[in-house]
């Protein structure tokens, strides 16, 4: 038997990760609650179970007297005797107490506790686990549609994609592989509680870092994103090192390493933005694809003014104003985009009311 409860305690370290001290400790403590349970509640008893051979003990304390009134702490000179020949009245003995002499109520509190304690340490390992996690992509595989959520088994633990962290272009179906950025853990007497999402803007970010081993090692940094989720996404890239390309690495052999990206995001366009310390080129970088003829930028007020043909100025603005406003979020910068002609004909309004003002002087 005590054989069987170490390999016992070696399987559950091995498959579950909860650590045999523990599962120790937990023993010992239910074999105290079973003696309290059984012979009344009494501070005077230890219980130790041997870490090697997986033998126990319970040890009580009873004081030596003439007529025994509680078992549990007293024993009487006869029964003392037994054990040492010298107990007189007034001597405290150590009383090696059977298990077996339990009742089955106390015998099965005792195993109660120890499996209370299993699944207590099976909980916090997963919480562990995958709070170690948190901000960080994870693999699931799509369980079920419940209504607008999505059920998603993570592995050791289970998450649900809530509707408002979904992208709405995307469909998935079940045992279907999916990755997710897991935005909160929190621990829950149920377990822990793992909220992930598709939509938010860092699951782009990790996924270049798992893509990308210079993003990964540190010598491509991403220093911002910016996302429409299942539409566009725009990242700032900049290079610790002069000798690599932060562009090129991102976007790999033919493509190889963003395609790969925007496969997992479902065709969701990424722009590679070259961070620049000039407002002006990095405002012109961040309106790729479009092309741009002039920008004139406010460090301090934080605005620019763009000028684009005027056969850019729609892909340059995008659709719903998306291209736009992906890149005013990249940049920090609220931008003005205006075409050539439209640029042209406020620069002859001016021009006419500053004519008209030396007139009038």
């Amino acid at each position: 038997m005590n054989k069987e409860l170490i390999e016992s305690l070696n399987i559950l370290e091995k498959e579950k990760d909860i650590n045999k001290e523990v599962m120790f400790e937990a023993i010992e403590n239910s074999l105290l609650m079973a003696y309290k349970n059984h012979f009344g509640k009494c501070d005077n008893v230890v219980a130790t179970v041997d870490r090697e051979t997986g033998d126990y003990k319970i040890i009580a304390d009873k004081e030596v007297v003439e007529t025994v009134e509680d078992a549990s702490c007293q024993i009487s000179v006869e029964a003392a005797r037994e054990i040492s020949a010298r107990a007189d009245i007034g001597d405290i003995v150590k009383v090696d107490v059977k298990s077996k002499e339990f009742s089955r109520i106390a015998t099965q509190t005792a195993k109660n506790i120890i499996l209370q304690k299993i699944r207590e340490e099976e909980r916090k390992v997963v919480f562990e686990q995958y709070y170690a996690k948190e901000k960080d992509i994870v693999t699931g595989i799509v369980q079920r549609i419940n209504g607008k959520n999505i059920s998603i088994n993570l592995g050791k633990a289970d998450a649900v994609l809530m509707e408002s962290e979904q992208v709405k272009t995307e469909v998935f179906t079940p045992t279907e592989r999916i990755k997710l950025y897991v935005t909160e853990v929190k621990e829950t007497p149920r377990g822990p509680k793992i909220n992930v999402s598709r939509s938010h803007p860092e699951l782009v970010k990790r996924l270049f870092e798992a893509e990308v081993a210079e993003v990964r090692d540190g010598t491509v940094e991403i220093l911002n994103v910016s996302r429409e989720a299942g539409i566009r996404s725009k990242i700032t890239v900049k290079s610790n090192n002069k000798d690599v390309d932060p562009l090129g690495a991102c976007v790999g052999i033919n493509g190889s390493r963003v395609n790969a990206i925007v496969n997992e995001l479902r065709g969701e366009k990424i722009d590679i933005v070259p961070y620049s310390d000039n407002a002006a080129v990095y405002v012109e970088n961040a309106l790729s694809p479009a092309k741009v003829i002039s920008v004139i930028a406010d460090d301090e007020l934080k605005t620019a003014k763009v000028v684009v043909p005027d056969y850019q100025l729609s892909l340059a603005i995008g659709k719903e104003g998306i291209n736009a406003k992906l890149a005013a979020k990249l940049t920090g910068f609220k931008i003005d985009i205006k075409s050539e002609s439209q640029a042209k004909a406020l620069k002859n309004q001016e021009n006419e009311n500053i004519d008209e003002e030396n007139i009038e002087e």
